[in-house]
């Protein structure tokens, strides 16, 4: 599904000539080209938003053992 952003982008001269060439090098539109760069940038954030979140459970999970132990600690003291 798409949709249409209603924006106007106004590129420096320079880095619009740098698109075009990208885009003609790629053989893909303009369109396309800046598509693919913005959700290669998207993924970048969204993991880096699953591990934050996955940093804040495990943090969250100390304590839960009684005694306010970290999750090291208590691997630490089992037996093997």
């Amino acid at each position: 599904m798409s949709a249409p952003v209603r924006k106007n982008f106004v590129f420096d001269a320079k880095v619009a000539q740098h698109l075009e060439e990208l885009a003609k090098e790629q053989r893909v539109s303009m369109t396309a080209l800046l598509q693919t760069i913005i959700e290669e940038a998207y993924k970048k954030i969204a993991k880096r938003k699953k591990i934050a979140i996955a940093k804040k459970l495990i943090g969250s999970a100390n304590g839960l053992f009684g005694d306010e132990k970290s999750i090291q600690s208590i691997k630490e003291n089992q037996d093997v």
